[in-house]
């Protein structure tokens, strides 16, 4: 296994990221968290995808981003391409708690991933990911949040500008107060 690289930034191509390693290329799919950081030098935190006819390397900025993706590669029928795809979508710690939260919404907002996937990826990681998560107010966040989706907010623009508003605030106060910020 494949846990850490640490090298000079070779090139960006279609399939990712090329990590020169004393003089080893190295072809990494990365989450834009990854790609997004600057400067020559990066350390990468790997995973390797050994399949029958091809070894796959996957990088992320974290080990938690890392982590997240093993436990997203435990659910079926999510492979690493679907699972790079979640974990690249947001936060580790906002992803973990939408699966303690059991929101699906907001896996379905990820370009490949359907209803039964999202469902899976809840049921499957509730109980390995729940632990230590701290989700307050969750309903009334949840429902402040699906009434600015209906208003045609992207799911990640409404929870942020929902972060910045009272969580104790009934749901119709806040997005009262979101719209409100918008104009």
């Amino acid at each position: 296994m494949i846990a850490r690289l640490r090298g000079k930034r070779a090139g960006l191509t279609a399939a990712g990221l090329v990590l020169d390693v004393n003089g080893v290329g190295y072809l990494i799919q990365a989450t834009p968290s990854l790609l997004g950081r600057g400067g020559d030098e990066l350390t990468v935190e790997t995973y390797l995808v050994v399949r029958e006819d091809a070894l796959q390397l996957y990088g992320f900025a974290s080990a938690d981003e890392r982590d997240l993706f093993v436990h997203l590669l435990s659910v079926s029928g999510v492979g690493p391409k679907v699972a790079l795809a979640i974990v690249s979508g947001s936060p580790p710690a906002e992803l973990r708690r939408a699966i303690a939260l059991e929101d699906t919404a907001r896996f379905e907002a990820i370009p490949g991933i359907g209803k039964k996937t999202a469902q899976r990826v809840v049921l499957e990681l509730k109980e390995k990911l729940a632990a230590g998560v701290v989700a307050p107010a969750a309903g009334r966040d949840l429902t402040a949040r699906d009434a600015l989706v209906e208003l045609g907010y992207t799911i990640v623009d409404a929870e942020s500008v929902l972060a910045a508003i009272d969580p104790g605030l009934p749901p119709e106060e806040r997005v009262r107060l979101a719209l409100r910020q918008a104009a």
